[in-house]
């Protein structure tokens, strides 16, 4: 975090103490919050910086401590070997984070210089079934990576790819035509996306029905896979006809299938305004499934491929990835001509400065391979594509299948978190229902599912329980949500007494009159804001600030219990109370929204 005493320090040793030394400016010297068994409100480590003043850490310790200790901000400074804890006065501390609070749409955000163009992919659902909750942490997890990067400057370009043509787009295809019996969205009163998916599941019954009788009536057979048996099936071969036709452009199949992901994307639709989801475009990969196969016949002749004796075009990746069919034999695409040619597509489009993937961890081969191929084909920006890859996440009640019709809908899951979040606010109000109950629930639910899917580092597997997310105590969305809100409920009564909070003026204040650990803890937690938000961007890992949020909360909610606001000592000491209550509900509302995660009042 940045602390006027140490930015002073910095500037001490740079071009005084060390001034023969022609140092830079942007060399940093950083305060830590101190770790809760020392003594002191920030530590300062003197191994990260001393290389650079040619000094041995314990010496540079002492250095710092012979600084500070004069210093009008520092109460008490000690060195313990390489470290050094310092103790700011109560008016230091808190007058820096009321600094960040006061230009808080500012101070999170990363110099000019540092800033870029980022384009963020991710969603990239099937229109062959409705969203499910892996389809919904993808989609919190690029949402919040989006809105994150936005927030410390970067100038992102959420992007879509939806995957919506293919064999699986032709099975549920086929299954309307044989058992949809013209039934629509409208005659059936059923979403569009989970009326198609419907006969996805339908189509995979009757398939297991065709391979069941195929091995009973073969037996020689019985070992081979679904998918190798898939052709030796009458609907297997129907589907496989219907793809052709499809590419053929046979009139009869382009409607269906543009009268059925119509269906679909409406239901998208719904379900990307319902989460918060926003692009800037999406292609879809009818229009790119044919891109690439040019950038292939310039990479053979550039020496980037080579063919085969059996005539497929190879990418040599070297020992750990090995070669990587680009282009078959029979000169028909793979799934990473079309990668290829999209990314180009993006660039050539939005040319960013960088390219994120929001995918499973399961196609992490994939994307090393897709960059190297990239690097191989000489686009110098190639170097700034990153796979920011996912963990699966299950349900207490185990894996989802789509082909089997156990997955959990995303619409679904939404319903279930808002009513489990109606259930746990109606229990907290007795008889007094509020009139806003449909959007408060709304709210807490959405929040609770989203919060807790960011939680976890994104590459962690996870168990998603929906009861334990929404619960107000603990390390949840709502036990974050309530803090905003029990602070705007002693708003609320400090109005009734004749103080209004937005009408103090902070910068008036006697600061230094806050001087308990409670209180000084809290403004520790929120000078470290800033840098919080800039690290978590720097590693794509939203994680970093929900830990920072449960944090600011919890410490908000010792402050509450030890520190009495409304029943202060003396009015002066309420109304610094108070504003320290607004500095704090301004950083969790801000973290909260960073997070695409909105608050309510009242909880």
């Amino acid at each position: 975090m940045k602390i006027n005493c140490i930015e002073e320090l910095k500037k001490f040793l740079i071009t005084e103490k060390f001034s023969e030394l022609n140092l830079d400016d942007n060399l940093e010297i950083i305060a830590e919050a101190c770790p809760g068994d020392m003594d002191g409100d920030i530590t300062v480590n003197c191994f990260k910086f001393s290389r650079f003043f040619k000094q041995n850490p314990m010496a540079m310790a002492q250095l710092v401590v012979e600084y500070l200790e004069n210093h009008s901000d520092v109460e008490k400074v000690e060195a313990i070997k390489a470290f050094v804890n310092v103790t700011l006065s109560a008016k230091a501390l808190h007058s820096e984070a009321l600094e960040i609070v006061n230009d808080l749409a500012h101070s999170v955000q990363l110099p000019k210089t540092e800033t870029q163009k980022i384009a963020v992919e991710y969603s990239a659902p099937n229109t062959n079934k409705p969203q499910h909750l892996g389809h919904v942490r993808n989609n919190t997890l690029g949402m919040a990576l989006a809105s994150l990067l936005a927030r410390v400057g970067h100038n992102v370009i959420p992007l879509n790819l939806v995957n919506d043509r293919g064999i699986h787009i032709c099975k549920s295809m086929i299954a309307y035509q044989r058992f949809g019996n013209g039934d629509t969205p409208e005659s059936t009163g059923t979403k569009g996306d989970h009326l198609v998916g419907s006969f996805y599941v339908k189509y995979n019954y009757e398939l297991k029905k065709q391979l069941d009788e195929l091995r009973s009536q073969k037996p020689e057979i019985a070992d081979k896979t679904d998918d190798e048996l898939f052709l030796q099936t009458e609907i297997g071969l129907a589907t496989q006809k219907m793809l052709q036709d499809w590419e053929n452009g046979d009139t009869e199949v382009r409607d269906l299938w543009q009268m059925m992901n119509n269906w679909v994307f409406a239901g998208f639709d719904e379900t990307y305004k319902r989460m918060g989801c926003k692009f800037e475009h999406t292609y879809l990969e009818s229009n790119t499934y044919l891109l690439g196969k040019d950038i292939i016949e310039q990479g053979l002749a550039s020496g980037a491929f080579k063919r085969r004796e059996d005539g497929a075009v190879v990418a040599d990746l070297g020992k750990k990835m090995g070669e990587k069919v680009v282009l078959r034999s029979d000169g028909t695409s793979v799934y990473i001509t079309q990668d290829i040619g999209t990314t180009i597509k993006k660039y050539d489009d939005y040319a960013p400065d960088a390219q994120v993937w929001v995918v499973g961890d399961e196609q992490i081969l994939h994307f090393k391979q897709l960059f190297a191929i990239m690097k191989k084909l000489g686009y110098d920006w190639a170097k700034n594509l990153y796979h920011m890859a996912y963990g699966m996440v299950n349900l207490p009640t185990g894996k989802m299948k789509s082909r089997e019709g156990t997955v959990v809908d995303a619409d679904d899951l939404f319903d279930e978190m808002v009513n489990l979040a109606k259930e746990a606010t109606l229990s907290r109000c007795g008889d007094e229902v509020p009139i806003d109950i449909d959007e408060r629930s709304e709210i807490i639910g959405l929040g609770a599912l989203k919060f807790m899917l960011l939680k976890f580092n994104p590459k962690t597997t996870i168990m998603f329980d929906p009861q334990a997310s929404i619960k107000f105590e603990g390390d949840t969305g709502p036990y974050v949500q309530y803090a905003v809100a029990r602070i705007s409920s002693i708003f609320r009564k400090a109005e009734e007494e004749g103080i209004s909070v937005d009408a103090i003026d902070c910068g008036s204040l006697d600061w230094s009159e806050l001087a308990t650990d409670e209180e000084k803890n809290v403004s520790t937690l929120i000078a470290k804001y800033p840098e919080t938000l800039q690290y978590a961007a720097s590693k794509k890992d939203c994680s970093v600030v929900v830990s920072y949020l449960l944090d600011l909360a919890k410490a908000f909610n010792k402050f509450y219990r030890e520190c009495p606001v409304m029943i202060a000592d003396t009015d002066e000491l309420k109304v610094l109370r108070l504003a320290l209550c607004n500095n704090v509900k301004e950083v969790l509302v801000d973290g909260l929204k960073t997070l695409t995660i909105d608050c309510v009042t009242e909880m």
